[in-house]
């Protein structure tokens, strides 16, 4: 007689050996309760992901590759202020600014859970402000850059590819920041009208008395913020 696999009086599953097939066809039960927005956010940025992955792999294969002796970071994207030179100065305050709005989108999201409206829509206010600033430093560095010469098929300091691996891969992410900031406002406005409390139809709407709209910003600017370390650890200080 064989035996039977033990099960977990708690949730009726079995253990051990026994377990292995029950926990590879867990995706039946673990999205069940999960809202469609949230889903379909994770399926979105595990999407980008693969994007800005392949932008790096991109890039760190071209500069290795090329022949050409590479730009320091340091010197092209110095501020000279008052005569002297301070190198990564401005990356330094944008990666600063940026992982600071992540942590007011996490506070907001706290509030949102606790039908905090008003300290919600400040905290998500603040974040949008931050990235913000972080996008208008940007336009600043681009603007700084072009007007000493760089462009995507050349640049003053070495190699080509230079110009074009910065102006794509910043160029993108500082559009995915640009679209987070216009998508935090018209959060905002909801949570301040109280759509989610009062189930007022409309775009972006979440079911009565749930914030997940909030979280689901909060997810996909979390994603934003994370980019950015990466792309601050392997185009600015490598």
């Amino acid at each position: 007689m064989t035996d039977m696999p033990h099960t977990d009086s708690a949730t009726d599953r079995p253990t051990g050996l026994g377990g292995i097939p029950a926990d590879w066809s867990s995706d039946q039960t673990a999205f069940k309760n999960v809202s469609w927005g949230k889903a379909m956010m994770w399926i979105f940025l595990l999407s980008d992901t693969f994007v800005f992955g392949s932008f790096l792999i991109g890039y760190m294969t071209v500069r290795m590759s090329t022949v050409v002796p590479w730009p320091n970071p340091s010197e092209v994207f110095a501020l000279h202020i008052g005569g002297t030179e301070f190198p990564l100065l401005l990356i330094a305050i944008m990666t600063f600014v940026l992982i600071s709005s992540s942590g007011t989108m996490a506070m907001a999201v706290n509030f949102a859970y606790r039908r905090n409206r008003k300290a919600t829509a400040m905290l998500m206010l603040a974040t949008a402000a931050l990235g913000a600033a972080f996008v208008g430093m940007q336009v600043f560095e681009w603007s700084k850059l072009i007007s000493e010469g760089a462009r995507p098929w050349a640049n003053p300091w070495g190699a080509s590819q230079f110009g074009s691996a910065f102006f794509m891969i910043t160029g993108f992410h500082g559009t995915h920041v640009t679209i987070g900031v216009i998508f935090l406002v018209i959060v905002v406005r909801k949570v301040l009208r109280g759509d989610y409390d009062n189930e007022t139809p409309g775009f972006f709407t979440s079911r009565k008395g749930r914030y997940e709209c909030v979280e689901i910003m909060g997810l996909y600017w979390h994603f934003v913020d994370l980019v950015w370390v990466f792309i601050f650890a392997f185009f600015y200080l490598w």
